[in-house]
């Protein structure tokens, strides 16, 4: 078990991706033999944006195969995203950029955020969605912050 969850985490630790935070998380389904399914919270900062926060939801599969890490999750997340603190750029933005991946199956599938910029509205947007090498699926979540001053009126 410790053997795929190391190659787990080798995968989600790619340069420039944010890294997770597991903020809480909730059993959906009962499992006899071993960990149940659940819904995930978590957290992670955007690596170009200072000051935003993003939170995603997502389903875990359990069971045997899901605590070995062979189960496929669904393609199914909700994302929230905040503004924290001042917002400023640490680069150029790229419309479309990866912000965070994550593998949901041992090899073909992942759920990944990306991020746009509205510059007419002066709006971050945040999409999570799922892709598999063979075929993607259409759900998907979308989230905007406008870029608003911070602090002092």
């Amino acid at each position: 078990m410790r053997l795929f969850k190391g190659i787990a985490l080798s995968v989600m630790l790619l340069p420039g991706l944010a890294l997770a935070e597991t903020i809480g998380e909730v059993s959906t389904v009962f499992k006899w033999l071993g960990p149940n399914d659940k819904i995930v919270v978590e957290a992670f900062d955007d690596p170009k944006v200072e000051g935003v926060t993003c939170y995603l939801s997502r389903a875990k599969t359990g069971g045997v195969k899901g605590g070995l890490g062979l189960a496929e999750d669904r393609a199914e997340a909700s994302l929230a995203c905040r503004q924290v603190g001042p917002i400023t750029f640490k680069g150029r933005l790229e419309d479309g950029e990866e912000v965070f991946k994550e593998r949901t199956s041992l090899v073909f599938k992942t759920m990944q955020v990306v991020r746009f910029f509205d510059e007419q509205r002066n709006t971050l947007v945040y999409l999570v969605y799922s892709d598999r090498v063979i075929e993607g699926s259409p759900q998907n979540a979308v989230t905007a912050i406008p870029i608003l001053p911070w602090g002092k009126p």
